[in-house]
C-alpha cells in the first residue's frame, strides 16, 4: 500500500535527538520492511507545550492550511492509508482525519493517549483535536499500557485497539574478545579502571522529568557503598549545566556527550550495568537498547518501563524517584556478578522474543491486513 506517514510532535528528520523521533522512525521503517510505499506526508509540527489557547488556535489554523494544500497535492496519487505517530493533548493531528475521510482510506494512530483531566484545562483546544482523531481512527496502536484504559473509554469498546511493545532492530551483541578490546580502549580514553564494573546512563538533558531523573541518579550514586563507581553518562541538552552540577562531587563520572548510534553501541557493549531513574518516563528506548545489548538495568518503576524491564529477571525496578532504594539496587548488582550474568542473558532473550522490529512487523502486518480486507478487530 501507499502509506502517508505523519508525526505531528516531531517529524522523522527532526534535528533534535529524542525517543519520540526514534520510535516514529521505527514504525516508518517497519512499514517499509513490510513492502509498503511509505512517504512523509508533512513535517508540520502541531506541538504546543505552554498551554496557550492563542497559540493552539494559531497552530490549528496553520494545520488546516497545510491540510488543504495536501488535499490538492495528493489528488493525482492519493495514499491508500494514513498513519500518524503520537497523538495526545499537546500534539493533535489536525490533518490526517480529514484527508482520510476525503480519500475514503483507513486512518491509523500509533501511540495515542487521552488525558480527560485536560478537558477544561489549558490544552482543551488541542485536546479536542486529539480526541476527534482518536475517535476517527480505524486502528489505534498503544506502546504503553498506561494509555489503554483511557483509549478504551474514549472509543467505547475494544474494537480497533492494539498493543505493540516498544521495539528496535535486533543486532547481535559483541563477542567477549571484541568487548575486552573495547573496554581497554575506552578505559584509556576515559581514564577509568577496566577491572571495575562500569555503570552507563544514556539520556538527553532537558528540563523537567529528565533533569529530575539525573538529580535522583546523582543522589543515588552518592549513596552507593561501592565507591568510586565509574559512571559513563551519554547525552546532552539545555539542562547540561544543571546535570554537571548534580555530579560535581563524583570524581568517577565521565560525561561523554551526545553520541552517534555506533558510539552508543560501543558504550552498551563495554558497560556492565545500565542505570536510569526514569522519572515519569513513558518507557525509555535507551533502556530497551541496553537490554538488547545484554545489560542488566536498574530503573525507576513506571508501567511503561515495566513492559521492558522484567523486575528481578532482566533488572531491578525501584520506587519512582527514590534515590535510596535505587542506590541499594545498584549495590546489589555490583556486588553479585552472577546475578548480573543471569540478568544479561535474560535481557537478550526477552528482547529477541518481544521487542524486535520483526515481532512488531508481524503484528503490524495483521493490523493492516485486517483494515485492507475489512476484517479489522
Amino acid at each position: 500500500m501507499r502509506i502517508a506517514f505523519y508525526a505531528p510532535m516531531k517529524h522523522l528528520d527532526d534535528p533534535e535527538p529524542s525517543g519520540d523521533r526514534r520510535v516514529a522512525n521505527a514504525f516508518a521503517n517497519a512499514l517499509k520492511n513490510l513492502g509498503h510505499d511509505v512517504f512523509q506526508a508533512s513535517t508540520f509540527r502541531s506541538y504546543e507545550g505552554t498551554g496557550s489557547c492563542e497559540r493552539q488556535n494559531a497552530i490549528k489554523r496553520a494545520a488546516f492550511e497545510v491540510r488543504d494544500d495536501l488535499l490538492k497535492q495528493l489528488a493525482n496519487q492519493p495514499p491508500e492509508l494514513w498513519f500518524t505517530y503520537h497523538v495526545y493533548h499537546k500534539s493533535p493531528d489536525w490533518i490526517g482525519p480529514t484527508i482520510s475521510d476525503h480519500f475514503d482510506i483507513p486512518y491509523v494512530i500509533a501511540e495515542a493517549s487521552h488525558a480527560p483531566k485536560q478537558e477544561n484545562g489549558p490544552w482543551k483546544i488541542a485536546l479536542a483535536g486529539a480526541v476527534k482523531a482518536i475517535r476517527r481512527a480505524d486502528a489505534t496502536i498503544s506502546v504503553n499500557p498506561t494509555d489503554e484504559a483511557c483509549l478504551e473509554n474514549l472509543r467505547g469498546n475494544h474494537s480497533g485497539l492494539h498493543f505493540i511493545p516498544p521495539f528496535i532492530e535486533a543486532k547481535s551483541p559483541m563477542t567477549a574478545s571484541e568487548r575486552s578490546k573495547l573496554r581497554e580502549y575506552l578505559a584509556t580514553e576515559l581514564e577509568i579502571d577496566p577491572s571495575m564494573p562500569w555503570l552507563l546512563c544514556v539520556a538527553m538533558m532537558r528540563p523537567g522529568a529528565k533533569r529530575e531523573s539525573y538529580k535522583v541518579l546523582a543522589n543515588a550514586m552518592a549513596n552507593t557503598t561501592r565507591q568510586p563507581v565509574p559512571l559513563l553518562i551519554a547525552g546532552s541538552g539545555s539542562a547540561l549545566p544543571a546535570v554537571v552540577e548534580f555530579f560535581k562531587e563524583a570524581a568517577s563520572v565521565r560525561f561523554v556527550g551526545e553520541c552517534s548510534p555506533r558510539k552508543l553501541r560501543e558504550l552498551y557493549a563495554a558497560a556492565d550495568l545500565f542505570v536510569w531513574p526514569a522519572v515519569r518516563e513513558g518507557f525509555g528506548m535507551a533502556i530497551l537498547e541496553a537490554q538488547a545489548a545484554g545489560l542488566p538495568v536498574v530503573a525507576g518503576y513506571t508501567p511503561g518501563v515495566a513492559t521492558i524491564v522484567d523486575d528481578g529477571k532482566t533488572g531491578i525496578l525501584t520506587e519512582a524517584g527514590d534515590a535510596h532504594s535505587f542506590a541499594r539496587a545498584v549495590d546489589r548488582l555490583l556486588q553479585h556478578r552472577e546475578i548480573r550474568s543471569d540478568m544479561s542473558m535474560a535481557a537478550i532473550y526477552k528482547t529477541r522474543q518481544t521487542h524486535t522490529s520483526h515481532v512488531a512487523e508481524q503484528k503490524l502486518r495483521r493490523i493492516l491486513e485486517g483494515l485492507r480486507t475489512g476484517n479489522a478487530v
